[in-house]
């Protein structure tokens, strides 16, 4: 399966299993991670959930070139920001899609009344790091890694915007201007990640974590998180996405326009090359 989902006990645990590609997100992920986490929310006996990759990574971004790459599909939609973007044209088309599959459906998640805890280990890249800011805490092994390299595509960041809250202003700039790595330690030192542990222990930690959280009380917790993420949308963090959301496009329709490649001649090889 695509995507792997367990109970154990009052924790819901959620895996990406596309280990081959580094959990290279394409539309059929994305869409089996929100049936996995409406399955999760529905459970009243879950209260904590945690989103894991399989094998090395926790996940190295976007489905840019796998074999499986579905971009071209259509799916049933959940965010619905937008229409089926199939049957469209141009902008039009990159638009209705990446609202669904990409904007909507990480805010989407980052609304689930539970908390959810990311589980990162190896690369957590681009879309990965989307992944890992919809949720609630990160817990990440000390040999993770972090960046988002798509400013080498001619595009100011990826589509849930979140850098400047999440990292700061001046080291979202600098994260966004170098396109370079930063290491669990960094992303520790910045804010970003909850807690550093070895490799070895991370699952240990993580559930060790999910169960204390768990013997919260379930509405609790969920009016706590709310609390929080209405701050944060108070302090410009929904509003910044929507801005932003419209400069990712015009970089892609920039692109389309002076050399027909929306992604700006950068392959999922390059972009591993340039980033290493």
């Amino acid at each position: 399966m695509i995507v792997e989902y367990e109970r154990r006990g009052p924790v819901a645990v959620v895996t990406m299993n596309r280990p081959e590609y580094r959990n290279a997100q394409n539309s059929a992920m994305t869409y089996a991670l929100d049936e996995a986490f409406t399955r999760a929310v529905d459970d009243r006996e879950v209260s904590v959930l945690v989103l894991a990759g399989a094998g090395k990574h926790f996940s190295a971004g976007h489905d840019i070139g796998t074999p499986e790459r579905d971009a071209d599909q259509s799916f049933p939609r959940r965010a619905v920001l937008w229409w089926d973007h199939t049957g469209c044209e141009g902008a039009d088309r990159r638009f209705a899609r990446e609202s669904e599959v990409y904007l909507g459906m990480c805010r989407r998640w980052r609304e689930i009344p539970k908390p959810v805890i990311a589980m990162v280990q190896g690369a957590c890249v681009a879309g990965g790091l989307m992944l890992a800011w919809a949720c609630d805490v990160i817990v990440a092994s000390e040999d993770a890694f972090f960046s988002d390299p798509v400013v080498r595509m001619g595009i100011p960041g990826v589509e849930y915007f979140a850098h400047p809250w999440v990292l700061g202003p001046r080291r979202a700039k600098e994260v966004l201007f170098t396109g370079e790595r930063f290491s669990a330690a960094q992303a520790y030192e910045w804010g970003m990640v909850n807690r550093v542990v070895p490799r070895d222990s991370l699952e240990d930690e993580t559930l060790a974590l999910a169960a204390k959280i768990a013997a919260m009380p379930q509405f609790g917790l969920a009016l706590a998180k709310k609390a929080v993420n209405q701050a944060e949308d108070l302090m410009g963090l929904r509003a910044g996405m929507d801005s932003v959301f419209g400069l990712h496009h015009l970089a892609h329709a920039h692109n389309a326009e002076v050399s027909a490649d929306p992604l700006g001649g950068m392959d999922a090889r390059a972009m591993k090359a340039a980033g290493q």
